[in-house]
């Protein structure tokens, strides 16, 4: 039967939860980013639903090192709570965008790129 090395474990799964939370903040900096193109391309349709699919894979991935962070590595739940609210967010945001309601997909956007940039400063202290 396999064991976890909870030494490794520890050491690497604050910089995976780092890395996770610096890739979804950068996909929703890209998000705004389409967003602009969506409105003055022809391509900014495509950019900005492709950037939604990394996005939320990102978030995903976030929810992924929250939990290996907390449970093999001994840290703390709260990034668990964080990355699922930040799911849940995601999940929103997908279903605006599809509906098309921009005054609100739009400032949900600009909260949560707000809130992932608040993360990763606290990340980055830690």
């Amino acid at each position: 039967m396999a064991t976890i090395d909870t030494t490794t474990t520890r050491r690497t799964a604050p910089a995976f939860l780092q890395t996770a939370v610096a890739a979804q903040t950068l996909a929703i900096f890209f998000q705004a980013a389409t967003a602009g193109l969506l409105l003055s391309t022809s391509y900014g349709e495509t950019l900005h639903g492709v950037g939604a699919r990394v996005m939320y894979g990102a978030s995903m991935l976030y929810v992924l090192a929250a939990v290996l962070a907390w449970r093999p590595g001994g840290g703390s739940p709260r990034p668990v709570l964080y990355a699922s609210g930040f799911l849940v967010l995601a999940s929103v945001q997908v279903v605006l965008g599809i509906a098309h309601v921009p005054s609100v997909h739009v400032p949900l956007g600009v909260l949560m790129f707000g809130l992932s940039v608040l993360d990763l400063g606290r990340r980055r202290r830690t």
